[in-house]
C-alpha cells in the first residue's frame, strides 16, 4: 500500500540533532501548539503542561543534565511535564477534601498525556519540514530538572523535545523486525531470541559503520548488554523523586 502525505512524513523520521540559526515564525509556532492541544487525553484530564525553555541558562542546565550539548544550541526546547498541581487548584478552589490527584493512577495518566501530546507535536512540526529530537535524557537527573525549571509539587519533568529547522540529514535508523514486537492475542515469544535478533544486528552494525556522523561498532544486543550491565544510579531512584513530588505510590516500603 502507498504511503500518504502524513504516513509519508512518519516513515522517514529521523532524529535531528543540528539545526539552522533560524527561528520559527510566531504563526507556525501557535499552530504547532493549537494542534498538540488536540492531542486525545485520559479521560479528558489533560494531566499534563508543557514549559517552553527560552533561557540560554537553563538550556545549558538542561544539556548538562542530559549530557548533550547541542541541546544548548537548539532553537527550540520544550520540557513535558506530568502535571497533577493543577488538579490540586482546581480541588482546593472548589472546597474539596479530595485528594486523589496524589494517586499513581493520575500519575500515570499524565505520563501518557506527555508523551502523546510530546508525539503528536513532533509528527505537526516534521508536516512542515523541520526536524525533531526527543529527549528521554531529561530523566538522568530528575530532580535537578524540577530544581532548574523551579516546578510546584505534583508535577514531574517526563520528556523533552528539541526541534527547529534542520542543518542536519541523517541516515535511517533501522528498527526491529515487527514480528519480534507484535503479537497476535498474546506476546510474541522468541524460542532463540539471539539468533533471530542476527539480521537486525547485521543491519545495525551496518548502519553504525557506514553512517556520516558517530561512526562506531555497535550492534543491538550489544546496546541491550550495556545498558543492563551499567545502571544509571538516579534514573532507578526515580520513583523516590516522584514521591517527594508529593505523589502516592501507595506500596509498601
Amino acid at each position: 500500500m502507498d504511503s500518504n502525505f502524513t504516513t509519508n512524513h512518519q516513515l522517514n523520521h529521523r532524529t535531528i540533532r543540528f539545526f539552522q540559526d533560524k527561528p520559527i515564525p510566531d504563526e507556525l509556532m501557535d499552530h504547532l501548539l493549537t494542534v498538540m492541544n488536540r492531542t486525545a487525553t485520559s479521560n479528558g484530564l489533560q494531566t499534563a503542561s508543557v514549559i517552553r525553555v527560552t533561557d540560554d541558562d537553563k538550556k545549558q542546565q538542561i544539556s548538562e543534565v542530559s549530557n548533550q550539548a547541542y541541546i544548548a544550541k537548539a532553537p527550540e526546547l520544550f520540557i513535558f511535564l506530568v502535571d497533577a498541581y493543577r488538579m490540586k487548584e482546581i480541588a482546593q478552589a472548589s472546597g474539596s477534601d479530595g485528594d486523589d490527584y496524589r494517586s499513581m493512577n493520575v500519575f500515570f495518566q499524565g505520563v501518557a498525556d506527555a508523551y502523546l501530546n510530546a508525539q503528536n507535536l513532533t509528527t505537526a512540526i516534521e508536516s512542515f519540514g523541520l526536524g525533531a529530537t526527543f529527549l528521554g535524557s531529561v530523566l538522568n537527573d530528575s530532580q535537578r530538572m524540577i530544581d532548574i525549571l523551579d516546578l510546584p509539587e505534583l508535577t514531574f519533568p517526563i520528556l523533552g523535545v528539541i526541534f527547529g529547522y534542520p542543518d542536519d540529514d541523517p541516515e535511517l535508523k533501522p528498527r526491529m523486525p515487527l514480528d519480534l514486537k507484535v503479537g497476535e492475542n498474546g506476546y510474541p515469544h522468541s524460542e532463540d531470541i539471539l539468533a533471530d535478533l542476527a539480521p537486525y544486528d547485521e543491519e545495525m552494525t551496518h548502519y553504525y559503520d557506514t553512517r556520516q556522523k558517530n561512526q562506531r561498532s555497535d550492534s543491538y544486543t550489544k546496546q541491550i548488554i550495556r545498558k543492563v550491565e551499567n545502571p544509571n544510579e538516579k534514573r532507578n531512584e526515580l520513583l523516590r523523586v516522584v514521591k517527594n513530588q508529593g505523589f502516592d505510590l501507595n506500596i509498601e516500603d
